[in-house]
């Protein structure tokens, strides 16, 4: 890619990966709290489990998840079936390449879509179970947000790929 267009995507990229470690941050941290306090918390009074760390636990990691899949895809270590490439003809692997490149943009477009449907209506209308105040809508959220990297990494994907085969 041209490059002001890959420092963007560098950008992005650096944003996400950020994201990414805060997530992984604050999991450590909330964990770390929540086991210290149901083992010694019972010796030490300020320092107990609270009731909300596993809900806050678990959307971090799902926010971690999500967004390190769109990193994955920019880098190009998901999982792919390459077995059989050595005995396809050039051609059809770069067709096969192509087309799936294609699904995971669709795909990605698909989590953008319904993951924003989903988290504004149903997730804005729930709450976490120890935390009242605040709307599930920060739960699914991760979806769209995640799906968003993805396209615009896959769309970098898919025309560096295009560039590198002459297509």
């Amino acid at each position: 890619m041209e490059g002001t267009t890959k420092l963007v995507f560098d950008k992005i990229y650096a944003v996400v990966m950020f994201l990414c470690k805060l997530f992984l941050t604050a999991d450590v941290v909330i964990t770390s709290y929540a086991v210290l306090g149901r083992y010694i918390g019972k010796y030490i009074p300020f320092l107990s489990d609270p009731a909300w760390s596993e809900e806050m636990v678990l959307t971090c990691m799902i926010y971690m998840a999500f967004l390190s899949a769109a990193l994955a895809i920019r880098r190009g270590t998901h999982i792919r079936m390459t077995s059989l490439d050595r005995y396809l003809p050039e051609k059809l692997i770069i067709v096969l390449d192509l087309a799936a490149y294609v699904l995971v943009l669709l795909f990605s477009i698909v989590l953008v879509y319904e993951g924003f449907q989903f988290a504004v209506t149903i997730g804005s209308r729930a709450t976490y179970t120890s935390l009242p105040w605040l709307s599930r809508f920060w739960l699914y959220a991760p979806v769209p947000i995640s799906g968003i990297a993805m396209v615009l990494f896959q769309i970098e994907v898919i025309v560096n790929y295009i560039k590198e085969k002459g297509v």
